[in-house]
């Protein structure tokens, strides 16, 4: 029976030093992947990420950069590269504020910052580490998308919108990397209660579990079993495909 292994590949999993994108750097550490954990506010979490790692006999480093920067992406790579390998297994998984608001309330400037973390983000994490996979003509990439962008979630419109462009940015590059053995997929999540989900209202969340069809909320490692499959050789024939990973929620 395959246990999806992922030994002698290097995996970047931006913003995980917390939530989904921990959950994601610890299943794939566990696979026999070496792992950067990325973190932009709060790199000593990073690290502790990392060293917990390092003392299950993973092998982990922690690297602080914010992955909207083109140039502090660069630095990022490099320093990957230099301490644990190249990296051919990218997971974008970064995110700032999901805040719900009326269209009319949002403002410009926060549209272009979903923009920087949901299309931006991805296409210069592909151009920084592509080199390498077309290389060795082998490579993953998994995009963190959402249940939103199908769902038409309203009062979202900012963060809806930029995962419906990133989605059409992973579909685009399935096609153009498949004839360099790079496969390019998605796992969208559901509404999986982390950190950030601590002070959401309460009849909110009753609400929303009321409708999963599984009759559970989800945890973190749902999603990154999902990813750790796509990263796997097994998957080596799945690419530009959705796997969203919310219980039946998505009947779409």
């Amino acid at each position: 029976m395959s246990d999806y292994s992922l030994s002698g590949h290097v995996a970047l999993v931006t913003g995980s030093s917390k939530g989904l994108g921990a959950s994601i750097v610890r299943n794939l550490a566990s696979a026999g992947a070496s792992v950067a954990v990325n973190a932009f506010n709060n790199v000593d979490r990073a690290q502790k990420l990392a060293d917990d790692i390092n003392s299950e006999g993973g092998k982990a480093i922690a690297v602080a950069a914010d992955v909207t920067d083109a140039r502090q992406i660069a630095a990022l790579v490099e320093e990957v590269t230099s301490r644990i390998g190249p990296i051919d297994i990218v997971v974008p998984n970064a995110t700032g504020p999901q805040p719900h608001k009326p269209i009319e309330d949002y403002d410009e400037e926060f549209y272009h910052e979903m923009y920087e973390f949901f299309i931006k983000s991805p296409f210069l994490l592909a151009q920084a580490t592509l080199p390498f996979m077309k290389e060795t003509r082998w490579g993953r990439f998994v995009n963190i998308i959402s249940e939103v962008f199908s769902a038409s979630v309203p009062e979202f419109s900012a963060y809806v919108a930029a995962k419906g462009g990133q989605i059409g940015w992973s579909r685009s590059m399935a096609r153009e990397l498949a004839p360099f053995g790079i496969t390019v997929n998605m796992v969208g999540p559901g509404w999986i209660p982390v950190e950030r989900h601590a002070d959401d209202p309460q009849d909110k969340k009753d609400a929303y579990l009321s409708q999963i069809p599984v009759g559970r909320w989800g945890v973190p490692d749902d999603v990154a079993h999902a990813v750790r499959f796509f990263c796997s050789e097994e998957a080596s024939f799945i690419t530009g495909q959705t796997l969203y990973v919310n219980g039946g929620m998505t009947p779409w």
